[in-house]
């Protein structure tokens, strides 16, 4: 079944394909939004324009030197964007429905226990560094840290970031509800449009979710602000109330619907 559309003959298999075509576009600029893709991505389409136009003048000898310079630009970009394309396979196969069938969901107590040791840590400025890890390893660690299984608690929580303990330089990472490792070093982001203000503690936050599946609490030692890193992008001064209902809906507990993340900072 087709319609007429001026001089297109436009049918329903048409239009799926346009919006199919529509969806990898969105869901490309999100992957790519707010990193230093942004402008690479800029200069190889100016690139091909510039190499459209040339083709046009007749310029032969500047096109084949322009699609010379095209043909290495691809492998170039292959080997620049190696950690973005690993972290976008791995979320398209994290994503599928196998692996929501076999994959263990973060139980209630976790969350409960973290957030209570987030809240005591916030009131008293100690800094901390939580990630929530769905693989089994993570990318790039710079020191895997102290190798534990303890199961998670506030006391726990509140006991490795103290700067009174040996392990409280560092993250501690939960998987599968248990407390693996802490005093682990995470790679900083590359992000270079990040402000001078924000610490290594968010910056390594940041890093470490640009490349892997995770979730990411910090907790600021100069002020107490509460944030949180997901996919390559830092939210700052969250409430507990919204921070519950964040790791609520990234640890699968149950979907987080708009009138659950309607909080003010007076609720903190």
């Amino acid at each position: 079944m087709s319609f007429p559309l001026g001089f297109l003959d436009f049918g329903l298999l048409d239009l799926l394909e346009v919006s199919l075509i529509a969806w990898a576009v969105v869901y490309l600029y999100r992957w790519v939004r707010g990193s230093f893709a942004v402008p690479v991505f800029i200069g190889l389409v100016i690139m091909f324009l510039f190499n459209a136009v040339v083709s046009a003048l007749g310029f032969s000898t500047i096109q084949f030197v322009v699609r010379s310079i095209t043909n290495v630009g691809i492998l170039a970009l292959l080997i620049i964007f190696q950690p973005e394309i690993r972290k976008l396979l791995y979320n398209i196969g994290q994503n599928t429905s196998l692996d929501r069938l076999f994959s263990r969901k973060e139980s209630d107590t976790v969350i409960d226990e973290t957030i209570d040791a987030v809240k005591q840590m916030s009131r008293s400025k100690t800094g901390a560094l939580i990630v929530f890890a769905k693989s089994s390893g993570l990318n790039d660690l710079v020191n895997p840290g102290v190798k534990l299984d303890a199961r998670v608690t506030s006391k726990l929580l509140q006991t490795i970031f103290s700067k009174e303990t040996p392990l409280h330089d560092g993250a501690v990472i939960i998987r599968n509800d248990r407390l693996m490792a802490a005093s682990a070093y995470l790679p900083i982001s590359r992000n270079d449009q990040l402000s001078n203000t924000v610490g290594t503690r968010h910056r390594a936050a940041l890093g470490v979710s640009e490349t892997n599946p995770v979730f990411v609490v910090i907790v600021s030692e100069e002020n107490g602000r509460i944030s949180m890193a997901r996919n390559g992008v830092l939210t700052s001064g969250l409430t507990i109330q919204k921070l519950r209902a964040e790791m609520e809906q990234h640890l699968g507990e149950r979907p987080v619907l708009d009138d659950d993340v309607r909080f003010t900072a007076a609720e903190a």
